[in-house]
């Protein structure tokens, strides 16, 4: 008798169920025409990580076969891990790993807190015209190419005529040859990072900075608390949370330097600090049209950058902050 029961009230919750599914597709469908406009402005969106994305994660099966152009993608033979194998006993491998990693190192240690401190800097500023000019400028640089600003870095460096040589011979300084030395390479990356992105890199936190209740500060004012306290207890715990965030997604890009910047320093005299992964890949796989092997570099460069933005991840939870996922 129970047993017929049990299966009467199954029958009827599954009508009931099957309805409640079908009433929260009907509040969604809803809810999208509604929205149509706002739904359709993420087509371009979609379209643009599907095709530049997504659809190119197929190329990653070369680095596990040996591509030969005349045979084609698919009719190329397999060869599991032979190109790793090759990559990891390379020589060149710890160079160019100890090479990419430093720069990295460089720009997360040097770069990624300046954008902090100059929008906790700009925040400061109570004239408004001045703050809004000090932004337009300091956003500048972003828009320019890597080609000019190695050009600019060209002008400044040399030792025909460069401005930064011809200020040290004036002290009495013997010239540097800062494009052709290896001591100097990486620090003139570097600053060039922190000079052409570090004002765009201050938006995100501006706009977090723009979201901390006013009243607070107010609050701590009646309580006695100075600038500095106020800036240590009250915004950076606001935009604690943006600040994570954000690290662990440049750690997700930790080893991706950028290809064009290093490419155009680069030369005979500083390849050895040099060379990083982004570089090898266009020299061995464009130039010498070693696709798989190249393939297979990327590769491992992008599971670096997984591993790294899995674990910052996780150690962002484990301390009770939301993360990315």
């Amino acid at each position: 008798m129970e047993v017929s029961k049990t299966a009467a009230s199954s029958a009827t919750d599954y009508p009931q169920a099957a309805a409640g599914r079908r009433s929260v597709w009907r509040q969604r469908a809803r809810q999208v025409r509604m929205d149509y406009w706002l739904y359709l402005m993420l087509v371009p969106g979609l379209l643009y990580f599907i095709v530049f994305k997504y659809v190119p994660m197929w190329g990653v099966l070369l680095a596990f076969k040996d591509y030969q152009p005349y045979i084609g993608f698919i009719g190329s033979p397999w060869v599991g891990l032979k190109h790793f194998e090759r990559f990891f006993t390379d020589p060149s491998f710890w160079e160019l790993f100890r090479n990419t990693f430093v720069i990295a190192f460089y720009n997360l240690v040097f770069y990624f807190p300046l954008p902090i401190v100059v929008a906790l800097m700009l925040n400061e500023i109570k004239n408004e015209f001045f703050k809004r000019l000090a932004q337009s400028f300091i956003y500048v640089p972003h828009f320019f190419s890597w080609v000019v600003i190695s050009g600019i870095t060209y002008i400044m460096f040399t030792t025909e005529g460069g401005l930064v040589n011809q200020v040290i011979e004036y002290f009495g300084g013997d010239k540097i040859n800062f494009l052709l030395s290896k001591e100097w390479f990486r620090t003139i990356i570097t600053g060039q990072v922190i000079w052409k992105e570090t004002g765009w890199g201050t938006i995100i936190f501006l706009a977090a900075l723009a979201g901390v209740d006013p009243s607070l500060y107010e609050a701590a004012r009646m309580d006695g608390a100075n600038r500095f306290r106020q800036l240590v207890h009250i915004t950076l715990p606001a935009i604690r949370s943006t600040i994570i965030i954000l690290l662990i997604l440049r750690l997700g890009n930790f080893l991706h330097i950028g290809f064009e910047q290093i490419y155009l320093m680069l030369n005979g005299m500083n390849r050895e600090v040099g060379e990083i992964f982004d570089t090898y890949i266009y020299t061995n796989g464009i130039q010498r049209g070693l696709f798989s092997y190249t393939t297979a570099v990327g590769l491992f460069n992008s599971l670096v950058g997984l591993v790294l933005i899995v674990a910052a991840n996780t150690i962002a939870k484990k301390f009770g902050e939301e993360g990315v996922y």
